[in-house]
């Protein structure tokens, strides 16, 4: 998904316009990037929570030419996704298969029986 995308995606939701879209998208990412810079942490429940990890300075190693080079000490944004989207990504390990089976007057129309 692009950032387009999710314009279209907000847009859709009520009777705004692209540009209304374009200003709650940009406003939500410039509010996370700001909150990241400063140093905070930003927790959005049933989503996940962004911070700042610190590296620390190393010596690397130019690929190309094999020369050593220092890397300087940053911090780099991470991401950490909630439990909730953990097993809406990946339900299979969040649900286990029922042991009794449903009378076969009811069909599951996303999951009908093998033949």
């Amino acid at each position: 998904m692009t950032k387009a995308d999710l314009v279209d995606k907000v847009t859709a939701l009520g009777d705004l316009t692209r540009r209304d879209g374009e200003v709650i998208v940009d406003t939500l990412f410039e509010s996370v990037i700001g909150a990241l810079q400063a140093g905070d942490k930003i927790e959005i429940r049933g989503f996940g929570s962004f911070r700042t990890r610190q590296r620390n300075a190393r010596i690397g190693r130019n690929p190309k030419t094999g020369e050593k080079v220092d890397v300087p000490a940053k911090r780099v944004p991470f991401f950490k996704p909630s439990k909730e989207l953990r097993d809406t990504v990946n339900p299979s390990g969040a649900k286990s298969a029922p042991t009794s089976k449903a009378s076969s007057s009811e069909v599951d129309p996303h999951h009908p029986p093998a033949m």
